[in-house]
Formats: structure tokens, sequence, C-alpha cells
């Protein structure tokens, strides 16, 4: 029996490429669809690259005339908080008009099934944490609206169209393939756990540490975070979860726990027995001050429990780093 083809959008960025390689080890055949904006043609290892934008209808048919996927994992977005901020039509155009695009053409071939990359960052200022997902979302930069824009269509074209979808709000995801095949690697990055890497290997300058006043215990923003390759696994069992009920679902995807960037530095510094280099500079637009999951419902529904700790997702991206 040939197996299911699923269209990976993103599929040479972060997150994208490890989901690529997930896919392919429970059975599927991920056909990888990215314009490499950001991401690297290198991390495309498990199967096809159809290089071409979401936003053009016709290369999008022509990969579903071709490859008649079964089913579409969403990664494809711009994803910087602070750039959302300065220039939120880019944000406007990439995430919400590009997956309206992508949603016309599933409808078109009748694709069913969608899950989608959505983020924390559509809660904005959490009023109590941990958050559940019947938490308001009231988003605080044009990032977070883009998201959030993107759920209330899927909800719209769920209603008139019967395509289900499986929006999964993540929190931040750290780490790397546990072969080191593949990685974080952003240009220009700025997720913590990378810079901070990329400091201590004296492969950057400095780590730059924005605000000091937040109303957390050593004043720096407090996040949650989630290894990548279990990220990965949940969109999987999401995507099975879809494919058997046919429902659609939104769950929160974390560990239920929140570090701060002072945490993680110096678990950095802990794992590489090297010192990160340190500027203190003010707290960014649009920076909430603490963001953990409550991820309850994820654990009912896909059957997940988190298991791998800060430890190993600093770990899991050192050993990539310092190849």
């Amino acid at each position: 029996m040939a197996s299911k083809s699923i269209l990976v959008t993103g599929g040479a960025g972060y997150i994208g490429s490890h989901a690529c390689k997930a896919l392919a080890k429970a059975g599927f055949s991920p056909i990888a669809y990215d314009n490499l904006s950001t991401g690297h043609a290198s991390a495309v290892k498990w199967g096809p690259l159809v290089q071409a934008d979401l936003a053009d209808r016709k290369s999008l048919r022509d990969a579903f005339l071709r490859y008649q996927p079964e089913a579409v994992l969403h990664f494809a977005a711009s994803a910087l908080v602070v750039e959302s901020v300065s220039d939120p039509g880019k944000y406007y155009s990439n995430n919400v008009i590009a997956s309206l695009s992508l949603l016309e053409v599933m409808r078109e071939f009748g694709v069913p099934h969608i899950v989608f990359s959505s983020s924390c960052a559509t809660y904005g200022q959490p009023g109590e944490v941990p958050i559940n997902e019947s938490h308001p979302q009231r988003p605080i930069n044009p990032y977070g609206r883009s998201k959030r824009m993107v759920e209330e269509i899927l909800f719209d074209f769920g209603f008139a169209h019967g395509i289900r979808s499986a929006i999964l709000r993540y929190f931040n995801v750290a780490g790397a393939d546990l072969e080191a095949e593949i990685g974080e690697d952003h240009t220009p990055e700025t997720h913590l756990v990378p810079i901070a890497i990329q400091a201590a290997l004296g492969q950057r300058e400095e780590l730059v540490v924005y605000g000091t006043d937040f109303p957390t215990p050593d004043g720096s923003a407090l996040r949650d975070y989630i290894h990548v390759e279990e990220l990965v696994q949940v969109h999987i069992a999401a995507l099975q979860r879809l494919c058997r009920k046919n429902e659609s679902f939104c769950c929160n995807l974390g560990s239920c726990q929140g570090y701060s960037v002072l945490d993680v530095i110096r678990a950095v510094e802990e794992m590489g027995g090297k010192k990160v280099p340190l500027r203190y500079e003010k707290r960014r637009e649009g920076e909430p001050s603490c963001l953990v999951a409550d991820h309850r419902l994820a654990q009912e529904l896909l059957q997940w429990q988190p298991q791998r700790s800060l430890h190993d997702m600093i770990a899991s991206a050192w050993k990539w780093h310092s190849r």
C-alpha cells in the first residue's frame, strides 16, 4: 500500500524539517513546500522539495495535482515578534493571505485536514498562568494577531467547506534532532537557546538580554519550552486524530514549566562549561512577561506528556551547533 502524502508548508525550516523526518519515520511521504526565504534546501532529506511561495496559486495547484496530498501540516509563516511590530504588512501578507491561499487550494482539491502551527502569542499578556485554551485571546503584536486571524479563518472554512483543523498553540521550541542531522539555523537568529550557545562557543560576540524589569523572580522574561522532536511527534498524533475522528480541535503545547531568560543562560553555561557574554537592554515592544502552558487538553486528546527537560533541549542543540 502506498504511503499517504502529506504537504508540509515550511518544510525546509527548523520545525518543518524535523516534522518531515518524523513523518517519514511514521510511514508517511512528506512533501516539503517552501520558498527558502528562511529555510534551507539542505534540510530537506526525507522527500521532495517544491520551492515556491504559498501565495503562488499556480505552484500550489501543481503541487497538489502532482503529489495528491491527503492532508497538510502548515508551518510556513513569518515569526519574529519584534519585526511584526515594525513591519505588520509583511505578517498579514505572509501569514494570513498566504494561509487563505493554501486553504482555497485545499478546498479546490478536496483535501479535508490541516494541522496548523499556531502560537501562544494569540493570548497576549496572560491574565493567569498557566494558560489554558479557554483563556481570552488578546494578542499584543501583529504576529500574534496574524495567527489569531488564521484560526478564525480555519473555523469558517470548517463550517463552510468541511475542512477539519488541529490548531496547535505552542510555546517556545528548542533543541535539535537527536541524531544531529538537522537543527536550528535561522538568519538572523533570534531564539534564545541557539544565541546563548553561539555566544558561549565564540560564534557571536554577545547575547543581549532585553528587559530586567519584568514582574518575574529575576526580572527577565519567563517562557515555557518544548523540545522540537516532541513537538513534531505531537503534530503526527494530531494528524492521526484528525484523520480518525474528522473533528477539529485546538490545544496548547508546552511543558507547563517556566524558565526565565537568565535561567536558560545559566543552563547553557553549565552544559558547556563556558560563560555567555551578556549585554542588557530595555525590554522590547510586544513582549509579554510570562508565558507558560497548561497542556492538560493535549494530554487528554493526544495522550501526550512531555518527557524531555530543558537540559535535554540544550544538550541536543549544543551537539548540533558545535559540529
